[in-house]
């Protein structure tokens, strides 16, 4: 279960299937972000791609030496660009791949106007979601809440893209869902529907035990993107913001030219793979090591090169050391403006407070912190809101609950209103009343004598106390006790056995700290294989986003990022 190899696989079959000689890859927006995310530009061009273009782009050259391998969404946009594509073909043949299942009208549009038989393959390539990590995917869609009801067009989109990864994995599933979303429901039912509707596609070998999707919403742990993270890759995203693999870094002072923009891929970074789930205080020390590496390996600048072995043994090893030099100057780039932004913005500090907002159940010391954080000039807006927040979810139904200071201090501290109004719509999406779940105070014996000896045994590491929901739910659903109440299943069948090939999909954004809990039960759990997708991967600015676009939503307002519908 491993969707980068699943989507890796795709391209290096389109690519195959065109046979030898140049060529040339046509994408749409989504598909350029699907591929870049799994291949270089470099690795492509091994495989005789010589140009990348978009079908939409009305500037391309006629070239017809060159093959094109066209890998595009099966929407009514692409299907129309398609058919006008091949009625004036600027290349010599094309291969046509869709990222989904295409209906037999539109292969039949695109058949008849192929007039000049220039057309040697349709086929459906089922990779229709950006694969971040093996283990964890996004369909890259943000604000896909109105209110509690999905966005139309992106309820058709999320349902592709789920079932897309479902087909690359060659799982057909059985369904569980959050009863108390009915968002959840919704999505189960379209993707049920689509497994029998296109029941021969669905038709892969039986497994003893089936596989299992089971689908979240976001809702039900608003505690989980709200906190600061201090996991290489998770604190990354939340500080700098990675965007399909790739960073801006052109606000950092001081940038050079070639370091704007980077990107971490783990395919391509011995560095970022082993150090991807790593805390930063580790990160810190392993960076020394890799600067010491690299300046033992570091040709000497008086280096003779007297014979032609020299020069050769020269020759040889500087494509390694010049990428030796790229990881390091590029990590050393990262994680120092990790640090300042951490040191400038107080981090340390305000994530002590957040930890304890999160884990602990101490009103007086918490409020306590809270009002003193607020009150430092360093703590900047975005710190202030999520810490009220936090306190504000946390404490909702406490009866000496001190919200109403807490958005007074927000106020004196110039806090915008915009801002402000944020806690409110915060405890709306995921507040009590919403919850399906016992996010903050365990009900049941087991959990209270769980956190009872959490408590008792003290954290090793303060920072990173706190475990998302989704932790507990999976261990529960992987030991077979998460509770059919809670999560049925859709139709009338259930599972009888432990699953043990899971995907599960948070609607409205799942999270790097989720995914790094996911990566430690696939470890944890032999012969249990774990994915986790979501409509995004949140960092806490995203999240804020979309808690509003709901809001607004809900309210009549406006949505977030709309995407034209396709036919299906």
């Amino acid at each position: 279960m491993n969707v980068t190899l699943a989507v890796k696989q795709y391209v290096s079959k389109m690519i195959e299937n065109s046979g030898p000689g140049m060529k040339v890859l046509l994408m749409d927006k989504e598909t350029t972000s699907i591929v870049s995310v799994v291949y270089t530009q470099s690795e492509i061009l091994q495989k005789e791609v010589y140009l990348f273009e978009r079908i939409d782009s009305q500037s391309r050259d006629n070239m017809k030496h060159l093959r094109a391998i066209c890998f595009l969404r099966p929407t009514k946009e692409n299907v129309e660009s398609l058919i006008q594509e091949l009625r004036r073909p600027k290349y010599s043949i094309y291969f046509i791949y869709f990222s989904n299942v295409i209906s037999k009208s539109e292969i039949k549009a695109l058949a008849e106007a192929d007039e000049q038989e220039v057309v040697a393959e349709v086929q459906e390539f089922y990779g229709d979601f950006i694969a971040v990590n093996p283990h964890l995917f996004s369909l890259n869609l943000t604000g896909v809440a109105r209110g509690r009801s999905w966005d139309p067009s992106l309820l058709l989109r999320t349902t592709q893209g789920l079932t897309s990864v479902l087909l690359a994995l060659k799982k057909c599933p059985m369904i569980r869902y959050q009863l108390s979303s009915d968002m959840a429901k919704r999505l189960g039912e379209n993707v049920k529907q689509i497994i029998t509707k296109e029941y021969e596609l669905f038709d892969f070998r039986k497994t003893e035990v089936p596989p299992l999707l089971l689908i979240l919403d976001r809702s039900d742990d608003a505690i989980t993107p709200l906190l600061n993270q201090w996991t290489y890759q998770a604190m990354v995203h939340e500080l700098l913001g990675l965007n399909n693999n790739r960073i801006d870094l052109s606000r950092v002072p001081g940038i050079s030219k070639d370091l704007r923009e980077v990107v971490l891929s783990a395919d391509n970074d011995e560095f970022y793979a082993n150090n991807l789930y790593l805390n930063f205080g580790e990160i810190g020390t392993n960076i020394k090591n890799l600067m010491e590496d690299f300046q033992k390996k570091k040709p000497k600048e008086q280096q003779k090169l007297e014979s032609i072995s020299d020069m050769k043994a020269f020759v040889d090893n500087y494509p390694q050391f010049k990428k030796m030099s790229g990881t390091v100057s590029k990590h050393v780039t990262v994680v120092g403006e990790l640090s300042r932004l951490a040191a400038e913005r107080q981090l340390m500090e305000v994530s002590e407070v957040e930890q304890e907002l999160a884990c602990q159940n101490d009103h007086s010391s918490a409020q306590q912190n809270v009002r003193r954080l607020l009150q430092s000039s360093r703590v900047g807006e975005l710190d202030a809101v999520r810490l009220v927040m936090l306190y504000a979810l946390r404490y909702e139904r406490n009866s000496s609950s001190i919200l109403p200071l807490l958005l007074d201090d927000l106020n004196r501290k110039g806090v915008s209103e915009r801002h402000r109004r944020m806690v409110q719509s915060m405890v709306e999406y995921g507040g009590k009343r919403v919850r399906g779940s016992d996010l903050i105070t365990p009900t049941d014996a087991v959990a209270i004598t769980k956190q009872f000896f959490k408590g008792l045994k003290g954290v090793e590491n303060v920072y990173t106390q706190h475990q998302p929901l989704l932790h507990d739910t999976l261990d529960q659903l992987i030991k077979g006790r998460l509770k059919d109440s809670q999560f049925p299943y859709l139709g009338a069948s259930s599972l009888r056995d432990r699953p043990q090939d899971i995907v599960v999909f948070v609607i409205g954004g799942a999270t790097y700290e989720e995914a790094l809990s996911v990566y430690n039960l696939n470890r944890a759990m032999p012969g249990v294989r774990i994915v986790l997708g979501g409509t995004t991967i949140h960092n806490t600015k995203s999240f804020l986003e979309e808690v509003t676009s709901a809001a607004g939503a809900g309210t009549g307002g406006t949505h977030g990022v709309g995407r034209h519908p396709s036919r299906r």
